[in-house]
């Protein structure tokens, strides 16, 4: 029942229509735009830090933001006259109560593939009900010229998708492996020329790592690098962030800068990298392995790193069943929104990137914890001296879902030290900065794009309100109730009804469960 994932460190030619997964339909959701929308009596958090403010009334004009207009406050009726005046043939959405931020950014955004028989509409649909209204591709994992037509469509509105920018991975659609400067400026060049928005980089030899990233840059797109074990050795985030560098996702690449008594990890001695144990349960040794909190060596290097304004991406929530692999495995989400061959493709193989979980145990999950509290505390000194941070999920992997991954990470920064305000921060404008394009979106300011997320319940107490299945509320009354879920997604001026869109996704499943007869087991259940 399982595909092959190729893994991707070595996919460097151009991924055929038979892999990719099927393209999004027809937009038949979202009301809207409309030539006046007003927005009412919503409480405001912003991404640029500012402490929440209302009531407010927000004016979009088709696309854009028209105006912000303070009419009140707190408990007292708001003086009908002060507010904006509605416009014939405009839309009034009443969001006394709610709270409103910036559509939210995922900096790590894989749509799927065959592998995971993930329709487009699928992940599309999951992400757009948490309130995601841009997204990277990392890799173009679908063949960038199918990427670039679902951009081409979610840009007009066609389909009902995130904003997307494609960031192809390197040597992707060459006819031979790139063995030289000269091949990876040229390529560099041909995929800026086909439309892509950036690059995504695994590793290659210095030289050539060098001239692709200058040649990138140069042109004036944007990177980002995972930096695998095969090449960290000799290029590393310091390496990559002097020769321009954008972003760096997960942490791999940043111990090793780290490092005062080594240059390589301390590989056990039969370790295999092609065994997915070996490498995950050998990475969770890694950061105990590299120089300590605020030492010499671990502030001169983050030093750098602000100086060159690089920006760091941690996609935490991806490796969190490493230090807790049931609770991951248990998501309660699973069960209705989980696809049946998604959740086949999470299961422990040892042919599949990310299925590791081969003999996982309590040694392991531990190491792993120690890892988490040395990487997080980089992370979140990185922020606090001014450093980026943004928000990536890498859902599709690991049994972390589309949509609620990218909920799971901002929960994540939570824990890393993050003020709920600096985590709205890194999940809009922070990410709008690191892709360019905050000029556009990433904060609620007259001029920009109406991308914003409502929700009812105050997600600064509670982020878990966020969350497609919303939290746990007991009532006054003792009774417990479900609350929250994002109320409406509105990308470019368009409002999507969020719950509306995850019961689109949980007939998907029920269908797909009724064709197969599959039932979401644990393994090793018959």
């Amino acid at each position: 029942m399982r595909n092959l994932l190729v893994l991707l460190l070595v996919v460097f030619i151009q991924i055929p229509a038979s892999a990719q997964i099927k393209s999004a339909p027809e937009r038949a959701e979202g009301e809207g735009p409309w030539s006046q929308l007003i927005i009412r009596g919503v409480t405001l958090i912003n991404g640029n830090g500012a402490p929440p403010t209302g009531p407010v009334d927000i004016v979009v004009e088709q696309n854009k933001i028209k105006e912000i207009k303070t009419v009140g406050y707190p408990g007292v009726e708001i003086d009908e006259s002060k507010r904006p005046q509605l416009k014939s043939g405009g839309k009034e959405l009443d969001a006394s109560g709610m709270y409103l931020m910036p559509g939210f950014v995922d900096m790590h955004g894989h749509i799927g593939g065959e592998a995971q028989g993930t329709p487009a509409e699928y992940v599309f649909k999951l992400w757009m009900a948490h309130g995601i209204t841009t997204i990277r591709d990392p890799s173009a994992g679908n063949g960038l010229d199918w990427v670039l037509e679902h951009k081409k469509k979610s840009a007009k509105n066609e389909i009902t998708a995130p904003r997307i920018l494609a960031y192809t991975a390197f040597g992707q659609g060459s006819a031979s492996e790139i063995s030289s400067p000269e091949m990876a400026k040229k390529w560099v060049r041909e995929n800026a020329e086909k439309g892509a928005d950036g690059i995504k980089f695994f590793g290659a030899r210095p030289e050539i790592m060098q001239a692709a990233l200058k040649e990138n840059k140069s042109l004036g797109l944007r990177s980002a690098m995972h930096h695998a074990q095969m090449d960290v050795a000799r290029w590393n985030v310091l390496n990559s962030a002097r020769a321009g560098l954008t972003s760096m996702e997960h942490w791999y690449g940043l111990p090793e800068a780290l490092f005062t008594d080594r240059t390589v990890q301390h590989y056990k001695l039969d370790y295999n990298y092609n065994n997915e144990q070996d490498r995950f349960a050998g990475a969770g040794k890694l950061w105990e392995q590299a120089a300590p909190p605020y030492s010499e060596k671990w502030n001169a290097v983050m030093n750098e790193l602000l100086e060159l304004d690089f920006t760091l991406d941690p996609t935490f929530n991806i490796y969190e069943a490493n230090r807790d692999l049931m609770r991951t495995r248990r998501a309660e989400w699973h069960e209705e929104y989980t696809l049946p061959s998604l959740w086949e493709f999470y299961q422990p193989s040892k042919i599949s990137h990310g299925s590791h979980w081969h003999y996982w145990g309590t040694e392991e999950e531990t190491n792993w914890r120690k890892n988490y509290e040395l990487w997080m505390t980089f992370v979140n000194e990185y922020k606090n001296r001014g450093g980026r941070v943004t928000t990536g999920s890498d859902s599709g992997f690991i049994f972390q879902l589309y949509g609620f991954a990218y909920v799971r990470e901002l929960e994540l920064l939570r824990e890393a030290g993050f003020h709920p305000l600096e985590i709205m921060m890194s999940a809009t404008l922070n990410g709008a900065e690191a892709l360019g394009m905050e000029d556009k979106i990433g904060s609620v300011e007259v001029g920009k794009l109406a991308d914003f997320v409502i929700v009812e319940e105050n997600p600064l107490e509670n982020l878990k309100v966020l969350y497609g299945t919303g939290a746990i509320k007991l009532t006054d009354e003792n009774e417990v109730r479900r609350v929250g879920g994002v109320k409406y997604t509105i990308k470019d001026g368009i409002i999507y009804n969020a719950q509306e869109l995850l019961e689109d996704v949980k007939q998907m499943v029920k269908e797909e469960k009724m064709k197969s007869g599959y039932e979401i087991r644990q393994p090793g259940e018959q």
